[in-house]
């Protein structure tokens, strides 16, 4: 699987002037799980953009293995962006579709079979534990099984990066430790992991990799841990 590379990488947003990240350079290798942590604008969520192209960079380079996010023509965007993952903190579930829907909705859109989204929707949903809950709605869910909902919609096409931008931000204590071993199980499988939180908790239970970002820049990058802020 491809690593993530930031090379001397700003971000000015124009229609402000804001610089929201200045000078990052950073490598995530394939495999790891990496917490990004900061207060409220450090640029946690732009530099999570950045990797899947939801942003460019106004000055450097994003790379994703060979790849430069720079070169990549817009109408190859939608095949790029299948490399990665998302969740958020406000779970993007389609609110007239079943659990069971809203997963498949994602195999639906690149073409995948009937007989293989009856096949692979059950196995992703049975990994999240949310596999009883597959004919109820989001509005008859906890925020903990909507996020489980999210999570397995990002898995559902076996994406190299997982980008969990403050997955547990509307969630319950208990909630949040679930989706942290759910990540930590995934990463486990092998699939990389980045994580854009400012919970102290998730990062500590995490105990992984941590890139702490202070007004747009790194100001610390520790292997085990080791929130700053």
């Amino acid at each position: 699987m491809p690593s993530i590379k930031f090379e001397k990488v700003e971000k000015i947003y124009s229609d402000n002037d804001f610089n929201a990240l200045r000078n990052i350079n950073l490598l995530i290798k394939q495999g790891e799980f990496v917490s990004v942590v900061g207060r409220s604008g450090a640029g946690k969520t732009t530099l999570t953009k950045l990797i899947y192209a939801g942003e460019l960079p106004t000055k450097g380079d994003v790379y994703f293995g060979k790849k430069n996010t720079k070169d990549i023509k817009r109408k190859h965007l939608p095949y790029f962006r299948r490399n990665f993952g998302t969740v958020f903190q406000d779970f993007k579930l389609l609110p007239h579709k079943t659990v069971f829907e809203n997963v498949a909705y994602a195999l639906e859109v690149v073409g995948v079979s009937t007989k293989d989204i009856l096949k692979e929707v059950p196995k992703i949903l049975s990994m999240v534990d949310i596999l009883e809950k597959s004919e109820e709605y989001p509005r008859q869910l906890s925020g903990g099984e909507q996020q489980k909902t999210a999570l397995a919609r990002a898995l559902i096409n076996r994406p190299k990066v997982i980008i969990a931008d403050e997955p547990t931000g509307n969630l319950d204590p208990v909630s949040s430790q679930e989706i942290i071993k759910l990540l930590l199980k995934i990463n486990d499988l092998g699939t990389t992991v980045v994580l854009a939180t400012h919970d102290k908790d998730i990062v500590d239970k995490a105990g992984r990799r941590v890139v702490t970002l202070e007004n747009g820049k790194v100001v610390s990058d520790q292997a085990n841990g080791g929130y700053v802020i």
